[in-house]
């Protein structure tokens, strides 16, 4: 009697022991598949950013400014360089992006005098800001000019891609 009694206690244990474990494992399998989900956009958007090389030098020139590419990534510092001014030019780079054929955004304008200075270097990184002018990547992305205002040297044209510079922040600030 008494090692049927053990059996039969035995035999409820497994039992019990065979149900607790089909419940439990769908909960298990749900959680790993979330964690390993995470885990891949993780890995994945480290791969895209470490798949990011900046583009060659081209050195684009309207006048004496020059920029130093035709296409950046977002969060790539645009470099901008003026040489021999000439004494009586005098005006100023307005930093634009092209929202369509009519309308543009100015992220920037930078005065520049030939009496003052003739070569000079600046750069710029148009970068998420909380004050609202540039809110996401979406407003990053796209065509953009610089316009040499006072002068009547061409607009040097640019464009800003879907490329991310490792680090940059792409996370919607406002």
């Amino acid at each position: 009697m008494k090692t049927s009694l053990v059996a039969i206690v035995a035999g409820g244990i497994v039992i019990l022991a065979i149900i607790l474990t089909l419940i439990l494992i769908p909960y298990q399998e749900s959680d790993l598949e979330s964690i390993e989900d995470k885990e891949i956009q993780g890995i994945e958007k480290i791969q895209i950013e470490s798949d990011y090389k900046p583009l060659p030098k081209e050195w684009i020139t309207s006048g004496p400014f020059q920029i130093d590419r035709s296409k950046y990534a977002i969060g790539e510092k645009i470099f901008i360089s003026a040489h021999e001014l000439k004494f009586d030019e005098k005006g100023q780079i307005t930093i634009v992006r092209l929202l369509n054929a009519t309308h543009q955004f100015v992220l920037d304008v930078i005065p520049f005098d030939g009496a003052q200075k003739s070569d000079f270097n600046f750069y710029f990184t148009p970068a998420l800001t909380i004050n609202g002018k540039i809110c996401s990547v979406d407003d990053i992305i796209g065509k953009w000019s610089l316009i040499f205002t006072g002068t009547d040297y061409p607009n040097l044209d640019f464009e800003i891609d879907t490329r991310v510079v490792p680090g940059t922040n792409t996370e919607p600030v406002c």
